[in-house]
């Protein structure tokens, strides 16, 4: 097949690594993440990083280590123009969003226009470089919050957006970052990762009124009820993690009586730039990436992110 041919201000990408993201699974499992339902094919791939293979315009250079925000967004909205991310008429790579579907990077070769294009630093390789997105999402929640200086924080569910969770929140200076979750697998992973301490729900409650601010990862009801008791009185609880769309039972009794801010957060504005960085100063954050499969093997790779007893972040390389 030939490869795309790119016009001014669009880049041509060899796409090296693709990463498999909570959403790509309950596209691939389930047909539908949140409120975007799959109807008709959909290749995954919005976490990604790769080469540049041609720029018309001849500001990057062909071979350039590059990231891609995966966002196009929509027509400026007057009422909330500091939100782009939020306006209507925008798409996804990779996401049922959008009608026609708008189709990921889990390709050859990916065309994207050149603003969405972010040159990677030296220091950074290519394959770490695939968590720059993810890593822009959680630094996104975090930030929701206000400032974290001095702050402990709670991050509930440790799966590969909750451990960028704890390194987000240590980027913006809390003090202590304990991590939760039901499974002994990830909490090992957020040990290794630095957390402050790993409580297993599921053995274990988590405390009353003893984190200034949370960051809730799993979407899960039960989970999002827990840590609404486990904040404190005026503390600040962000929903990263992405819920069904539908009507769950959640206790928001403590949520009143303790005059609770619950935010919420989705994908993320500009903070990709910014997480490229954070990513060049730590070698350890790959360590998030536990699985790497060829593209041939993409079936298999999707099981393995599956299980989050025993994966991390899971890769696709092409």
């Amino acid at each position: 097949m030939d490869s795309p041919r790119p016009q001014t201000g669009h880049v041509l990408i060899d796409v090296d690594y693709v990463g498999i993201c909570g959403s790509d699974l309950h596209y691939f499992y389930d047909g539908v993440n949140g409120a975007f339902v799959v109807r008709e094919p959909l290749i995954p791939g919005h976490e990604l990083s790769g080469r540049v293979a041609q720029d018309p315009a001849g500001n990057l250079e062909p071979g350039q280590p590059v990231t891609v925000h995966p966002a196009r967004f929509g027509p400026e909205q007057p009422k909330y123009p500091e939100h782009p991310h939020l306006w209507p008429g925008g798409s996804y790579l990779g996401s049922a969003s959008t009608w026609p579907h708008t189709q990921g990077a889990a390709v050859g070769q990916l065309l994207v226009e050149a603003r969405m294009v972010v040159p990677l630093p030296e220091a950074l390789p290519v394959r770490r470089a695939v968590l720059a997105e993810p890593l822009a999402v959680a630094m996104h929640g975090a930030a929701k919050a206000g400032d974290l200086r001095g702050k402990d924080v709670l991050v509930s569910g440790a799966g590969p957006i909750g451990l960028l969770a704890l390194v987000a929140a240590r980027a913006g200076g809390a003090v202590a970052v304990d991590v939760s979750d039901v499974l002994d697998g990830p909490l090992a992973r957020a040990q290794a990762l630095g957390a402050d301490s790993v409580i297993n729900v599921a053995q274990t409650q988590l405390p009353v009124n003893d984190y200034d601010v949370i960051l809730e990862c799993s979407g899960a009801p039960g989970a999002i009820s827990a840590v609404l008791t486990a904040v404190r009185p005026a503390g600040a609880v962000v929903q990263i993690g992405m819920a069904p769309n539908e009507v769950k039972p959640i206790n928001l009794a403590p949520y009143i009586a303790k005059e609770v801010r619950l935010l919420g957060s989705f994908r993320f504005k500009d903070e990709i730039a910014e997480a490229v960085g954070i990513l060049a100063a730590d070698a350890n954050i790959e360590g998030i990436i536990t699985h790497e499969f060829g593209l041939e093997a993409a079936e298999e790779a999707f099981s393995a992110a599956k299980d989050a007893q025993s994966s991390g972040k899971v890769v696709l390389r092409l």
